[in-house]
C-alpha cells in the first residue's frame, strides 16, 4: 500500500478560514461600493437638478396625465432618503409647522414648484415619511394630489 499523505484537520481548517477571509472581503468591497453609489446620489440630489420651470411643469403634467388614464387622483412625484432633509426628515415625520425648511436640493425645487405653479390650482402636496428601517425614518415620499373638492 502507497503511503497516503493525509491533511491534517489543520489544514483544512485554515483553507476554510481563508476561504472565509476572501468571502467576507468581497463582501467588505461590495458594501463600500454601494455606500459609494449611495454617497453620489446623494451628492448629485443635493446640488440643483439644472431642470428649467418650463420643463419641470412639462414631466409634472405627464406625470399627472399618466395618472389620470390609469384613474387615479395622485401620484409619487419623487422619492429620496432623508439625508436630503437638514434634520434626517423629524420635522416631516412629526408633521412640524416649517418642514419644508428642511429641504435641501431636489426635493427643496419640487416644494418650490409646487408652491409656485400648482398650489394656487388647486395640487395638494403630500410629504411624509414612507419606510422606518430599524424603527428610524428612512426615505421621503413627495405625493402630489388632484381630489375633487
Amino acid at each position: 500500500m502507497q503511503d497516503l499523505q493525509v491533511p491534517s484537520a489543520g489544514d483544512f481548517a485554515k483553507k476554510i478560514a481563508i476561504a472565509e477571509a476572501e468571502e467576507a472581503a468581497k463582501e467588505s468591497r461590495i458594501q463600500q461600493q454601494a455606500e459609494a453609489e449611495k454617497k453620489a446620489l446623494l451628492d448629485q440630489l443635493t446640488k440643483p437638478s439644472g431642470v428649467s420651470d418650463e420643463e419641470a411643469i412639462k414631466r409634472a403634467i405627464t406625470m399627472i396625465e399618466g395618472a389620470v388614464r390609469n384613474l387615479r387622483t395622485e401620484v409619487q412625484v419623487h422619492r429620496f432618503p432623508n439625508q436630503l432633509c437638514t434634520d434626517g426628515g423629524r420635522a416631516i415625520n412629526q408633521m412640524e409647522e416649517g418642514w419644508e425648511q428642511t429641504l435641501t436640493g431636489v426635493p427643496k425645487e419640487i416644494y418650490q414648484l409646487w408652491e409656485k405653479y400648482f398650489r394656487d390650482k388647486g395640487y395638494k402636496l403630500r410629504v411624509e415619511i414612507v419606510d422606518f428601517p430599524g424603527g428610524k425614518p428612512g426615505d421621503v415620499a413627495m405625493t402630489l394630489g388632484w381630489a375633487p373638492k
